[in-house]
């Protein structure tokens, strides 16, 4: 049974209006004239990511049919572009989809903690350890660099409060007396935060002295956040669990309010559901996420790195390494097995987390960095960045230094004719002037050749950070694939794959909204933490799994429903290490646990000794509840041969490439370097000596020759 379909009135992103013979209205998107796959007046899942330069929005429909809009940031407020992206989806329509679920990526705690503007925190812990932040590790924050100090931490030692009270390991070793309760909430309101942090020696094993004085802080403080660590990060190391209960305390109030805000623009558009994205690569709802602000540090990055797993599964890859790549920095991450790899912490701006989170190394080498030459004289790329406002030189928006995507252009691997985002149009001429602004520098008059100069600098920072996601992990990037995405990602795979020796790449269907689209499928999520200080050896799998069945009952009641996962993990080392190794927990057997320990820690570390015993230290619960596979096949793949040629530079060579249309490429199709795969969301270089074929889903298939 057929539907007949007539062209909305929009124009460049509209809908099409479908009568089906039963008489109830259907509707579909189309982009530039493609008629996408129609979809029977149901509802959508859309994903917004908010990047540096541009957000991104993908709909996928019930049936898995997928949309994109692409348009530039808004710096001062990104809700604006994020919602001037959602209303574009059918700008004329008089009766708009039906938005089932909406997953926000943002980066408002991640650019907080960058540019220091979160709220004045005053930190509560025990006496005698306040000046623990400052202590940190004792690391260097360069190994061979004797003057360079760790950035401060987020909050003023004069707002630091020490309690007479003391636990240790094993309960009550100094009692916590009204009378001290009663002081420290006297102090801390003359100090007049806008957010309190409570951290307390061995609150992670007993909590009881925090409870008390977190219920008195917020009785007697209602309208001001307070973050209690054993409510944070429930794990040991005072140190790291001080500093992420900070980070929690700092970025609470400027999240919650920005969630609020977005949770009204969304019900004022009749967005059923709103969720965020966390740096786990999960989803959680906005009153939840802002009781979690810390979790969200990284939430922007995470969702590339699911839609890649996406991607993988699609074409049937299961080991990759990903680059996103996009305005104004570089994400490196990795998918094993079919999974992201997952580390139990990493440091924002300097400032150590915690907290589960998605793999990422970030590097500035984004389309929007800023080239430059240090005190030696050297090139450099970034970190500065010119953003979307003014942005590249080439978007002619006042921009006047050279940025990597003005030596893009100038190499002609983009197109001036072919708008990023919006009416954002290219302008070569611009381009050139802003890079023979380094000419008397660098000795160079040739636009291209500095250019070159720039695109190999750039791609030497993006191979450094997936390395160390790999190689500094144990595992070779020769046996996986390279899926390179984000706006730029694809223009540098083929010379990022040669770097490392691999052999494969994978150009993603909608490359340049590959972030979205992974938030709009991405799962929702919650983790649950527990320390456990247990020898594996001689334990009972009745003991084991009596450790982990509260765990798996919270993370039950914090997911309910139906389709929820649990899964379960153990954190572990050799008695008298300092770190540990994560591994998954199949069942209650402790020997599998230590034989996954043993093949993981040699794996990582090139080492493990069989006879040392091994620690369990921590306990953790993922439950899960798996979002829709997107349908990438949507769009109509008609096209069987390039529509053009155009000459470009390639590493200081010009040649000839055929330009392909990325968004349009018929299934089984073989294409040679050098070629220009140029798509609506991004574009890809296919450099000579590497071949693509064109797989059903969307992607391209490049092997090297």
């Amino acid at each position: 049974m057929s539907s007949r379909c007539t062209r909305g009135s929009a124009t460049g992103w509209g809908r099409w209006w479908c009568s089906p013979p039963w008489g109830s209205p259907a509707y579909c998107w189309w982009t530039n004239g493609d008629h996408d796959t129609c979809h029977e007046g149901g509802a959508v899942r859309i994903g917004i990511d908010v990047g540096g330069t541009f957000t991104d929005l993908v709909a996928v429909a019930e049936d898995g049919s997928i949309a994109v809009r692409k348009v530039v940031t808004t710096p001062d407020d990104p809700s604006i572009g994020m919602f001037r992206a959602l209303d574009a989806l059918a700008p004329s329509s008089p009766v708009p989809p039906a938005i089932d679920l909406l997953v926000h990526g943002t980066t408002i705690a991640t650019n907080a903690l960058l540019e220091r503007r979160g709220a004045r925190v005053v930190l509560i812990t025990t006496r005698g350890f306040e000046d623990l932040l400052w202590l940190r590790r004792q690391d260097r924050a360069a190994l061979y660099d004797l003057a360079r100090d760790h950035p401060p931490p987020l909050v003023a030692r004069s707002d630091v409060v020490g309690v007479a009270e003391r636990m240790g390991p094993a309960g009550v070793l100094e009692p916590l007396g009204d009378a001290e309760v009663a002081r420290v909430v006297t102090v801390v309101h003359a100090l007049a935060p806008e957010a309190v942090a409570v951290a307390l020696l061995f609150a992670f094993r007993h909590p009881e002295h925090e409870r008390r004085l977190a219920a008195a802080l917020r009785a007697a403080l209602p309208d001001i956040p307070v973050a209690a660590s054993h409510e944070v990060l429930p794990l040991f190391r005072e140190f790291e669990r001080t500093s992420t209960t900070t980070v929690e305390a700092y970025l609470r109030p400027k999240v919650s309010a920005y969630l609020g805000r977005l949770e009204r623009a969304a019900r004022a558009r009749e967005v059923s559901t709103l969720r965020v994205m966390t740096s786990s690569g999960g989803t959680l709802p906005p009153a939840t996420a802002a009781a979690r602000a810390a979790s969200l540090a990284l939430s922007g990055p995470a969702g590339g790195v699911v839609g890649a797993r996406l991607v993988g599964v699609a074409v049937g890859v299961s080991d990759l390494l990903t680059l996103d790549m996009g305005g104004t920095s570089a994400d490196a991450s990795l998918v094993s097995g079919g999974a992201p790899l997952a580390d139990g912490g990493a440091a924002v701006a300097g400032v150590p987390l915690a907290l589960p989170a998605v793999l990422i190394e970030t590097v500035s080498a984004g389309g929007g960095s800023i080239a430059h030459l240090d005190e030696g004289g050297a090139l450099k790329v970034g970190p500065e960045s010119a953003g979307a406002d003014p942005g590249p030189a080439c978007y002619g928006r006042g921009g006047e230094r050279p940025t990597v995507t003005d030596a893009c252009l100038a190499l002609r691997w983009l197109d001036p004719q072919h708008p990023l985002a919006d009416t954002v149009r290219l302008d070569r001429a611009a381009a050139e002037r802003a890079l023979c602004s380094l000419s008397n520098e660098l000795a160079a008059t040739d636009p291209a050749a500095i250019a070159t100069g720039i695109v190999a600098v750039a791609g030497a920072v993006m191979a450094r950070a997936l390395k160390r996601v790999s190689v500094a992990r144990g595992l070779d990037p020769r046996q996986m694939a390279l899926l390179p995405f984000g706006g730029a990602g694809g223009l540098f795979g083929c010379a990022l794959a040669d770097a490392l020796g691999m052999r494969s790449i994978v150009i993603p269907p909608h490359p340049g909204v590959l972030s979205a689209l992974g938030l709009g499928s991405a799962a929702e999520r919650v983790d649950v933490l527990a320390s456990c200080h247990r020898s594996l050896d001689g334990m009972k799998p009745a003991e084991l799994g009596g450790l982990f069945a509260p765990l798996l009952e919270e993370g039950g009641r914090q997911l309910p429903g139906a389709g929820v996962v649990l899964l379960r993990y153990a954190d572990c080392r050799f008695a008298g290490q300092g770190y540990e190794v994560t591994v998954r927990v199949t069942d209650d057997h402790p020997r599998r646990i230590r034989d996954a320990f043993l093949a993981e820690h040699r794996t990582r570390f090139g080492h493990a000794t069989s006879d040392h015993t091994v620690e369990l230290v921590n306990l953790r619960v993922v439950a899960l509840r798996e979002g829709p596979m997107p349908r990438f096949s949507g769009l109509r793949r008609v096209v069987q041969r390039p529509g053009a040629s155009r000459p470009i530079a390639v590493r200081g060579n010009r040649v000839s490439a055929a330009v392909w249309a990325l968004d349009e490429l018929a299934p089984g199709l073989t294409i040679a370097g050098p070629a220009i795969l140029a798509g609506r969301d991004a574009t890809a270089l296919v450099e000579p000596g590497w071949r693509g074929t064109t797989h059903p889903s969307g992607a391209v298939l490049l092997e090297r020759l």
